[in-house]
């Protein structure tokens, strides 16, 4: 009889070990009548037609609504000085925009609205900004001068200036901040013209001692020739640059102090006075320009150095010539 094989028996606590292995591998919420997890609620869209600050974000989320509205703001300005394009961060100017309230709002405004967007301006900082400016861009003006050359009268040109106006620079950059425009701007700035221009030099005469010829020009413009007569050797018209400084109408004759006037007595104004009807004193001391009733002295030098012109001649130069006239009176 053949012998059976005795029956083993697992301790228990492999049996357990077993059952917890079996327990683990069976899935999770395995009830054959369990229902699926709700799909995650969809994020809510901007209304049709809405837009913030002039920015459209219709059928964005709130997110996306964020990021265009702050890259928008974020642009820089674009400010122009003449031709040169500046082109300054909002960030770098102080702004702040408040978007997470705008974006907010626009999320149940009614269709087809345009949400304000807040901006803070740093008043402070655009006032620095534009200092920088001003002290890069403001030019002084250049006045003409007046020159000879070639023996006769040269202007050169004047130069405008610029000057930023502070306060309507700080403004006009502050309401572009905050209305998040970003049109190109010129930046406020007055023109400073010239005190002296070639068209406002004014007279000029020019006389020629040795060629016994006063002429006058208009700047550089020539106007007319006279014949003069001018100082005899020991008393010379004086050469250089000087200016009309007296104008006087039938002017008393007083006698300088010079060795030739000793003893000389005032002559009143009339037809033997010296002087004729017209004077015009230069900052050459003692000399002028003046009528002379001794129309043959002409285009000698027999004057005591003053410049004698015809009479009617000295009363149409007198006419056309002011104090502060320059005055170049050269060799030959």
């Amino acid at each position: 009889m053949k012998r059976r094989r005795p029956v083993a028996f697992l301790p228990a606590w492999a049996v357990a070990a077993i059952l917890a292995t079996v327990l683990v591998v069976q899935p999770a919420g395995a009830a054959p009548n369990a229902d699926p997890p709700p799909p995650p609620a969809p994020e809510p869209l901007m209304p049709a037609g809405v837009s913030i600050a002039g920015v459209v974000v219709a059928g964005l989320t709130a997110d996306a609504a964020s990021a265009v509205v702050q890259t928008a703001f974020e642009s820089p300005l674009t400010i122009r000085v003449g031709r040169t394009v500046l082109t300054p961060s909002p960030v770098d100017l102080g702004a702040t925009a408040y978007i997470p309230p705008a974006v907010a709002k626009a999320l149940v405004a009614p269709p087809d609205t345009d949400v304000p967007l807040t901006v803070r301006v740093a008043g402070a900082k655009v006032r620095a900004y534009v200092a920088v400016l001003a002290k890069r861009f403001d030019r002084e003006p250049v006045d003409s001068h007046l020159l000879l050359r070639k023996v006769t009268p040269f202007v050169t040109k004047s130069r405008s200036g610029r000057a930023v106006r502070r306060s309507a620079a700080t403004a006009t950059i502050v309401r572009a901040l905050a209305h998040g425009d970003r049109l190109p701007m010129q930046l406020p700035a007055k023109a400073m013209p010239a005190a002296v221009t070639r068209a406002n030099i004014g007279p000029v005469i020019v006389i020629r001692r040795e060629s016994k010829s006063l002429n006058l020009y208009h700047g550089m413009h020539f106007v007319r020739a006279f014949r003069i007569a001018t100082g005899m050797a020991q008393y010379p018209t004086p050469l250089g640059r000087f200016q009309v400084v007296t104008k006087w109408k039938n002017p008393w004759w007083y006698p300088p102090s010079s060795d030739w006037a000793q003893g000389k007595d005032p002559i009143p104004p009339g037809p033997g006075n010296p002087l004729g009807t017209r004077w015009m004193g230069l900052s050459a001391p003692g000399v002028g320009i003046h009528g002379t009733p001794d129309a043959a002295s002409l285009g000698y030098s027999l004057s005591h150095g003053c410049i004698r012109m015809a009479i009617s001649e000295a009363e149409w130069l007198f006419n056309r010539v002011t104090v502060g006239t320059t005055v170049f009176i050269v060799a030959r």
